[in-house]
C-alpha cells in the first residue's frame, strides 16, 4: 500500500471498459480499482482508500482533497454511482408506531416507500440529530439534521428514536 504524496502524483483515467485504472507514481497500473470512504456518512472527505479488483488497498488518502482535481472528478462520479444514500427531506406518513411498518417519505430524489424492521434500524450519527436510517431493502436513508425537519415529520420520526 502506498500513501499518496503531493510531489508524485497517482493518475486516474477509465478504460474502454469505463473502468477506473490507477497509474501509480512509479508507472505500475490497476484496473478496476474501486475507490471507498473510510467514513462516508460522518466524515465523507477524510479517509479514501483506493481498492483493487482483489479487494486489496492500492493507496490511501488522507484527505479526498488531496487527489488531483481530474482524478477527483474520477472519483465522485465513481462514488456518486456507489453511495446511493437519498436524503429524507419529509416523512409524510407511517402505517403504524410498531414495527415493521412502512414509511411513506419524500427524499431529494422523490418520493418513496419502505419498510422499516425495527427501530435499531435508526442510527445515531455524530450527536444526536443526525440520523441514517435502513429500510428493510437495504437502502441506507440520510436525515442530515432531524431538528431541520417540519413539525409533522418530527413528530413521526420521534415515536420511533
Amino acid at each position: 500500500m502506498q500513501h499518496s504524496s503531493a510531489c508524485n502524483p497517482l493518475q486516474l483515467h477509465r478504460d474502454a471498459h469505463g473502468r477506473l485504472v490507477l497509474t501509480l507514481p512509479d508507472g505500475t497500473q490497476h484496473s478496476g480499482v474501486v475507490p471507498v470512504r473510510a467514513f462516508p456518512l460522518a466524515a465523507p472527505q477524510e479517509g479514501l482508500s483506493l481498492v483493487g479488483p482483489d479487494g486489496h488497498e492500492l493507496v490511501w488518502l488522507d484527505r479526498f482533497d488531496a487527489l488531483p482535481e481530474a482524478a477527483r472528478a474520477e472519483v465522485q462520479e465513481e462514488l456518486a454511482v456507489r453511495e446511493f444514500v437519498p436524503t429524507i427531506v419529509r416523512i409524510s406518513a407511517v402505517s403504524s408506531f410498531s414495527t415493521p411498518s412502512t414509511w411513506s417519505v419524500e427524499t431529494d430524489r422523490g418520493a418513496t416507500r419502505f419498510i422499516l424492521k425495527a427501530e435499531e434500524d435508526i442510527r445515531r450519527l455524530r450527536g444526536r440529530t443526525k440520523l441514517l436510517v435502513a429500510s428493510a431493502e437495504g437502502v441506507q436513508y440520510a436525515i442530515p439534521d432531524s431538528t431541520a425537519l417540519d413539525k409533522a415529520s418530527r413528530k413521526l420520526l420521534e415515536r420511533f428514536l
